[in-house]
């Protein structure tokens, strides 16, 4: 990772770019082009302040996030290994999957507006409580406001890594803004087909635009680099989650993949769709086991060498599926 000083120092060169975009938005392939600063309007209906629905430590990300290596899908486990992702779960999105899991927060903006002071201090929090990364989930339509307030935590004492959980739904010159400044990324690759995007995402362009953005993700953070207990301090994993009756888009998506990137690329095949708000027809019932090892089989067939999966999902406590109404969203078992 860089030095804090050189982070501020490139920080301070995105906003003196960025900024001037939210009054009139063009931060996102969207482009609703409404002024935010006035408005909580366009796609996302965002201002310009982020608003955030809860900022804990999170278990159910990959192993070299979580520090679950040695633990059970769905527990804290014991040990060295059960600090947890500092995650903070971000109000509003730019993607709007029909299917959303987190739809709660993503399409019904259930959360609160926080300053750039209270932001940074979610963040500093999360770093207490003995986190190993600060994890932005949905950061893309909030930049701004999350690039305010890293300054500010960094000038503070924040000192872990920070990792950019997105949808993978960006524009190129804003990811090349963030160079230097986001440790690890984590993009969605969702759909190759623009026809299966345009039906559930609403976003025909969906897959020229994350390709293009994972590939520059590629170029500032190619190799995941882990510590001396195997937790990321860099890198990029893209993630795909398979659809129920999507196997051959996946299997495409596995392709591209295979065929721009080294093997070595870290890649999360996730399991753990479930059919959820405005899901329709043909994605209304759970991924099967058989769609999921079709994907993974393929994975493994073209070499893939970083591979994390989620077979355990199949169960039926849905650990991985959050209730943002309750203070706790995840429903995980506490080992005593």
């Amino acid at each position: 990772m860089m030095d804090t000083s050189k982070k501020v120092a490139r920080i301070e060169r995105a906003l003196e770019a960025l900024e001037p975009f939210e009054t009139d938005c063009i931060l996102c392939p969207r482009e609703c082009r409404v002024d935010r600063r006035k408005v909580k309007a366009g796609v996302c209906q965002s201002g310009s302040e982020a608003a955030l629905s809860c900022a804990l430590l999170h278990y159910g990300e990959e192993p070299v996030l979580s520090g679950l290596r040695d633990c059970a899908a769905g527990d804290h486990g014991e040990g060295r290994n059960r600090r947890g992702s500092g995650t903070i779960f971000f109000t509003g999105c730019n993607l709007k999957c029909l299917f959303c899991q987190n739809y709660q927060i993503s399409w019904l903006a259930q959360g609160r507006t926080v300053s750039h002071e209270e932001l940074a201090a979610f963040m500093l929090s999360l770093q207490r409580q003995g986190a190993y990364n600060i994890n932005l989930v949905s950061p893309t339509h909030l930049v701004v406001p999350i690039l305010k307030a890293l300054k500010i935590a960094y000038a503070e004492g924040l000192a872990i890594p920070l990792v950019y959980n997105s949808n993978g739904y960006e524009k190129i010159d804003v990811v090349e803004r963030l160079a230097g400044i986001i440790d690890i990324y984590l993009p969605d690759l969702k759909y190759r087909s623009p026809q299966v995007s345009k039906k559930y995402s609403g976003a025909a362009d969906y897959f020229g635009r994350a390709s293009l953005a994972i590939q520059e993700m590629f170029v500032q953070q190619p190799d995941l680099v882990l510590d001396e207990n195997d937790i990321a301090r860099q890198g990029l994993i893209i993630r795909h989650l398979i659809l129920p009756g999507q196997t051959e888009d996946s299997l495409a998506v596995l392709d591209w993949i295979a065929g721009n990137f080294p093997r070595s690329i870290s890649l999360s095949l996730m399991s753990q769709y479930r059919p959820c708000f405005r899901a329709p027809e043909d994605i209304q019932r759970p991924l099967s086991a058989d769609e999921y090892q079709a994907v993974v089989l393929k994975a493994k067939k073209l070499g893939f060498e970083n591979l994390f999966i989620q077979p355990e999902v199949f169960r039926t406590d849905d650990h991985l599926m959050p209730d943002f109404n309750r203070p706790e969203p995840f429903r995980w078992k506490l080992k005593k």
